[in-house]
């Protein structure tokens, strides 16, 4: 009997910054070596749709880091998302409607686990009046008052700051990424 399909949606962290460029064509060949169907990537920021197999996200994850370690020749942390998943993150109320009105940005950082409530109070403190946060399962939401450039947090801050890797993607990516995928919620 054939498992059926999962389908998956890979965060990564490092591809297309810091002078690490990667050709999404090439990128797309290197999931498709791992055995993966219906590889596609979306905008060149290290967002990959597959399908597999492997049900156990945790595993592949460490699989495609393994992979893209070796041929990249350096570290690219992985998140996983189912894209039922993706659809409750891109839909979920992390501020009040007033403040994402006001705001110049939303964005949200991928996690790999659920963070205590040392690191979450660590994060917490460095509220400002430019920024503010919510965490909410693997992920945590950055609400940025006025333009990015003007704060002092990054997604380097928010890693030394929970003690593990992270990448953040914006909002509106992250709901066109949900409304081309919602096919595959169910």
């Amino acid at each position: 009997m054939v498992e059926p399909s999962m389908r998956y949606i890979a965060f990564l962290r490092a591809i297309n910054v810091g002078g690490h460029n990667v050709k999404m064509e090439h990128l797309r060949k290197l999931y498709e070596a791992l055995g993966f169907t219906n590889v596609e990537t979306f905008i060149a920021s290290g967002n990959v749709v597959f399908e597999t197999n492997i049900a156990d996200p945790k595993p592949l994850e460490k699989k495609i880091e393994e992979h893209l370690q070796v041929a990249l020749g350096y570290p690219v942390a992985t998140f996983l998302r189912t894209p039922a998943e993706l659809a409750a993150i891109s839909g979920y109320q992390a501020f009040p409607v007033a403040s994402l009105e006001t705001a110049q940005a939303l964005n949200v950082a991928f996690i790999s686990e659920v963070i205590d409530e040392h690191q979450i109070q660590k994060l917490i403190a460095r509220k400002t009046e430019i920024d503010d946060f919510h965490v909410h399962q693997r992920e945590i939401y950055w609400l940025c008052k006025q333009k990015q450039s003007d704060s002092t947090f990054s997604n380097v801050v928010l890693e030394k700051t929970i003690g593990q890797k992270a990448t953040m993607r914006g909002i509106q990516t992250l709901r066109k990424m949900a409304e081309k995928y919602a096919a595959f919620t169910g």
